[in-house]
């Protein structure tokens, strides 16, 4: 039985609405972005490989610059960090969130400012916090009791630190279970039902070394609908409200932290950031106005929405057979360079490039190199049935969360990062080597 096929796409304005800006249509088949050639990336730096559009990025910076102007807009470096990145953004006028002293350290490397940074994390090291304080972090984000004690003791009798609370709102939001941080359920935060935050807030406020700016709170990750944060933000208010109330004090800041989902295949729905910062002030004006406090500064901490449609992920085909009704189409990478459809999931769109489409569409499944059932990068699609060894494919939407969990399973070495600005190519992070690996193994 041969895989299903498909009615012939048609070529429409949304054809590459998931793709960056720049991306553009070439003769035979192949696709631009940044200016430069798909394919001739391919063949300069070989596959798989990971490019960003460095105008996409500062687009999509400005961008929420401009819909939270009285606010504070913080990177989520977990989506992707590297030096390039964090310049970018700095430039840009966004703040830092890192979750340990690795991130910590590339951020400094490359020259951002420590004050703007924001330190996460569920389960900070000695290191992390260390670092942290050495530097002279902005904010250290207060995510379990233990960590109180701890950080005012490392900062010392004569020292200050500016941190807050995550607390844990009752949310549920996000693409899957997996993503979703605003419930009891799960591993982040201090929770508001149960009186725990409450108590570490009362712990924070009795520390003179700690200086608590603020409350945090983050409810999940791809979130397309704003309804849920307008509910953090309530619950948020009147927890602000009850510690006025008790403690006499009132809180300069609230970060609600990041979440907003873009569209990895056409026709998903993205959260809009002007529309989400123009319903966010205004809930929070009006929760204020009623709880009777003046409105806080406002901090929010896009990721995945600045880096993920920057990114196009490049594989190699190496094999394309049928299997009962189905179609596979292996390629060079997998899941040691995506492991998000193994872990929750994930769906993309990958598209043939370097050549015409000449076969007839069929429904496909596109899998890894990797020696697991569940090595499965994009079920379901439609290619071409006459792929073979050697076509290449790209991935849009594949700047966040990809290279930043990328591992070197089956001693599978990581791809490089390319970055591609008005026509022109440079790399930013190089492949790992066969060599990288060998030298890790020191036993005999």
């Amino acid at each position: 039985m041969t895989a299903p096929v498909l009615a012939a796409p048609t070529a429409g304005p949304d054809d590459l609405h998931v793709w960056p800006a720049s991306t553009a249509r070439l003769p035979h088949g192949h696709l631009s972005v940044g200016g430069v050639s798909l394919a001739e990336l391919a063949d300069r730096y070989g596959t798989p490989l990971y490019l960003l559009d460095e105008d996409e990025v500062r687009a999509r910076c400005r961008t929420y610059r401009a819909a939270f102007p009285e606010g504070e807009v913080v990177y989520a470096a977990k989506a992707f960090l590297s030096r390039a990145m964090a310049r970018w953004v700095e430039e840009e006028g966004l703040g830092l969130d890192v979750c340990s002293a690795g991130e910590l350290e590339l951020a400094h490397a490359s020259g951002f400012p420590p004050e703007r940074m924001v330190l996460h994390g569920n389960a900070k090291s000695p290191r992390d916090i260390e670092l942290a304080l050495r530097l002279g972090v902005g904010r250290i984000v207060v995510d379990s009791p233990s960590e109180i004690a701890r950080i005012a003791a490392l900062t010392g009798p004569a020292g200050r630190q500016k941190v807050m609370v995550r607390v844990v709102p009752g949310v549920a939001a996000g693409g899957h279970e997996k993503i979703r941080t605003g419930t009891e359920d799960q591993k982040f935060g201090l929770s508001l039902t149960d009186g725990s935050a409450q108590h570490a807030i009362a712990r924070v406020l009795g520390q003179p070394q700690l200086e608590m700016t603020g409350l945090h709170c983050h409810i999940g990750s791809q979130i397309t609908d704003i309804k849920p944060y307008l509910v953090a933000v309530r619950r948020m208010v009147g927890l602000m409200a009850r510690i006025k109330d008790s403690h006499g004090v009132t809180f300069p800041e609230l970060d609600l932290g990041g979440g907003h989902g873009v569209a990895y295949r056409p026709g998903e729905p993205a959260l809009d950031p002007t529309a989400l910062a123009r319903r966010l002030t205004a809930e929070l004006t009006a929760s204020c106005g009623a709880a009777g406090l003046p409105v806080p500064r406002l901090l929010i901490e896009p990721g995945r929405a600045i880096a993920a449609p920057a990114g196009v992920a490049l594989y190699r085909v190496l094999a394309a057979k049928r299997t009962g009704p189905k179609l596979f189409v292996a390629v060079d990478g997998g899941m040691s360079d995506n492991p998000r459809p193994a872990l929750y999931g994930a769906r993309y769109a990958p598209r043939l490039i370097g050549r015409p489409a000449t076969g007839v569409p069929v429904t496909a499944t596109v899998v890894g190199r990797h020696c697991e059932a569940g090595d499965v990068l994009a079920n379901d699609v439609p290619l071409p049935d006459d792929l073979r060894p050697g076509d290449l494919l790209a991935v849009p939407v594949a700047g966040a969360y990809q290279v930043s969990m990328a591992s070197a399973y089956n001693l599978v070495a990581r791809p490089p990062v390319v970055a591609v600005h008005r026509g022109t190519a440079r790399l930013l992070i190089r492949r790992e080597t066969q060599e990288d690996l060998r030298r890790r193994d020191v036993g005999a």
